[in-house]
């Protein structure tokens, strides 16, 4: 390790190992009864009221939920399953498994049956919780591996108010035994993330990881936390670590939140609930510019708002650099502060001031516009194994297309390799039964994280590659590329083939034919047997069956890791041609190289989502 660059933030707050997340809620309760810590729709209609609960309530509402799971056999240390959507319920069941001393196992909600069935049984889940019928009949699908489960509570049958009810004669000292049974070293939750294999790792998260990092991050981003009035509208699913720290964070410095799971509703509740900073991923960033430009084009004005942009992202660029903004860039952006950027503050809810954006890079042109808008999106970097933020930019001092300075308690340094290390109050204990890849993950006390940075003088980190293979959409989703491409592979007629999509909106793939099994597969299927390579990528029938096979392979993954999109090649894939080892591996670099134009055509054409993948 000669001549690593390091920084190292001491913590800000005083660590109490005896700590767990549960005396956050206590504390904030004695602080600020009866401040408001939640908000929930008034009516199903986004753009309706909402009502208050507050920190008493909420506390109220976990003690009975929390005697319920009591009631009902959970025992300390059990590991019970999640699966739901972003909702109030989704942080006052967590909470309430905390008080009767459980550890929660969340699933995304968009897991397909045989990753319930992974996750479930490597944790030796005992319970799980659906939110919907369809989770629950996803669960049913896989139950019969699944032989520890002895329950299955389903939310929107009433489970929740059926098991407080069967919670009434549980004492309430005993639930304060049970939540003070964890000390902060302690297993918090278990949290699955995907591999380079592509089988899913548990990720053992402590109590201290929570609270330290709750406690330090909020201090030293005061102005986005710790301010009066303080109040967010989470959307990206909470069993992302990303969103569940937050929901956490803002327990700890009194944030109230709200809760919006359709982001087809999005901009309707961001109108009528008014959050003074949002969490998301740029993918949302770059909805909310497509989708104004387009309103813009659609109304005649795509011509004033491509100026309004060009002229906000030069304003704030050259604040960054300490330049003086010239009167006739002044005088166009006070011009377009009242015809197009309040239109989109407003749009936004009117109070957005901060923005903290992870999960994948934001690009420097998308930071510049919404900082013009008078939005200040402060990047971070981090893992699932460090607890989400490891870095974060500063309400102030920030620096866009960085990801900011290390955290108070934190430390990162580069390897010889320029790999990023990571130790310090969010770094994870271990992965859940699995010492080899423990093993292999840490240097000491340090987290290789497997991806390439730089720092500059300041300390403020830029992340400029991955050594890992895994692929991290523009919706933070991280995809392991083989899961899907060894059941593509199995097909006949499929040589080879890559999944992309890194920083992109969707999963594709790249596809080569087996030019040793194509003659037979055509000839079977009442085809000329001689086509060419060429011919053969432009048959309709030859894409129906790719297309089959990599429907079978989505079938194996959730809907955000599947593939949208794909391309026959003409040609292949050899070790001759430079793209395979001699072991016939694919040298995926090389491949992405070469292949550049083909990934970039597959991206070229708009593709209407209705919804974000946020998982």
């Amino acid at each position: 390790m000669s001549a690593a660059v390091q920084f190292e933030v001491p913590a800000i707050v005083p660590a109490d190992p005896h700590a767990n997340i549960t005396d956050l809620l206590v504390d904030r309760v004695k602080a600020t009864p009866s401040l408001a810590l939640f908000a929930v729709p008034e009516a199903q209609d986004a753009g309706a009221g909402w009502r208050d609960i507050t920190a008493a309530e909420f506390q109220r509402d976990v003690v009975a939920l929390a005697k319920g799971f009591v009631a009902a056999g959970i025992e300390p240390g059990d590991k019970i399953g999640f699966i739901a959507r972003t909702t109030y319920e989704w942080t006052l069941v967590d909470f309430a498994l905390f008080f009767a001393g459980a550890v929660m196992v969340p699933v995304y909600e968009t897991s397909s049956a045989s990753q319930v069935s992974w996750i479930l049984s490597d944790s030796g889940a005992t319970a799980v919780i659906a939110e919907s019928e369809e989770h629950a009949a996803r669960i049913a699908e896989v139950r019969s591996e699944l032989p520890l489960i002895r329950e299955v509570w389903t939310m929107a049958a009433g489970a929740l108010d059926a098991l407080q009810e069967s919670g009434v004669d549980i004492a309430d000292d005993e639930i304060e035994r049970r939540r003070n049974l964890a000390e902060g070293s302690d297993i918090a939750t278990l949290i699955y993330t995907s591999g380079s294999t592509g089988r899913p790792k548990g990720c053992v998260l402590t109590h201290s990881n929570f609270v330290e990092l709750s406690r330090n991050a909020t201090l030293s981003n005061r102005e986005v936390f710790a301010t009066p009035g303080a109040s967010t509208l989470l959307f990206i699913t909470t069993a992302h670590v990303f969103a569940r720290f937050i929901s956490i964070l803002d327990i700890h410095a009194g944030v109230k939140t709200g809760h919006q799971p359709d982001t087809k509703q999005l901009l309707p509740a961001l109108g009528s609930f008014q959050p003074t900073f949002l969490l998301a991923v740029p993918r949302v960033f770059e909805k909310v510019y497509n989708s104004a430009e387009q309103k813009a084009e659609a109304g005649g004005k795509g011509k004033i708002f491509r100026a309004a942009a060009h002229t906000a992202i030069e304003h704030s660029r050259l604040l960054q650099e300490g330049k003086k903004v010239p009167l006739g860039t002044r005088i166009k952006f006070a011009l377009f502060d009242k015809l197009v950027y309040g239109k989109l503050r407003d749009a936004m809810g009117g109070r957005v001031a901060f923005a903290v954006s992870g999960s994948a890079p934001l690009g420097p042109r998308l930071g510049h516009f919404f900082h013009s808008l008078g939005v200040t999106i402060l990047e971070g970097y981090g893992l699932t194994e460090t607890t989400a933020p490891a870095t974060v930019n500063q309400a102030s001092k920030s620096k866009i297309g960085t990801v900011g300075p290390v955290i108070p308690g934190v430390g990162v340094r580069l390897a010889e390799d320029g790999e990023v290390e990571v130790r310090g109050v969010n770094v994870f204990k271990e992965y859940w039964r699995n010492p080899e890849a423990t093993a292999d993950a840490f240097d000491g006390d340090w987290f290789k994280t497997g991806d390439i940075g730089s720092f500059d003088d300041e300390g403020f980190l830029t992340i400029t590659g991955r050594k890992k293979e895994i692929i991290v959409t523009a919706g933070g989703k991280n995809v392991a590329p083989a899961a899907l491409e060894d059941p593509i592979r199995a097909n006949p007629i499929v040589g080879q083939v890559v999944v992309v999509g890194d920083q992109k909106p969707f999963i594709s793939a790249l596809v080569t034919l087996d030019p040793e099994m194509l003659p037979a597969w055509l000839a079977n299927n009442g085809m000329p047997a001689d086509l060419t390579l060429a011919d053969a990528a432009k048959s309709p029938q030859v894409r129906e069956e790719v297309q089959r096979a990599i429907d079978i392979a989505n079938k194996g993954v959730s809907r955000a890791e599947s593939i949208r999109k794909f391309t026959i090649l003409d040609s292949e894939w050899t070790e001759a041609s430079g793209h395979l080892t001699p072991k016939l591996s694919i040298k995926r670099n090389v491949i992405l190289d070469d292949f550049a134009g083909a990934i970039e055509e597959i991206y070229t054409v708009p593709v209407t989502t209705t919804n974000v993948s946020l998982g």
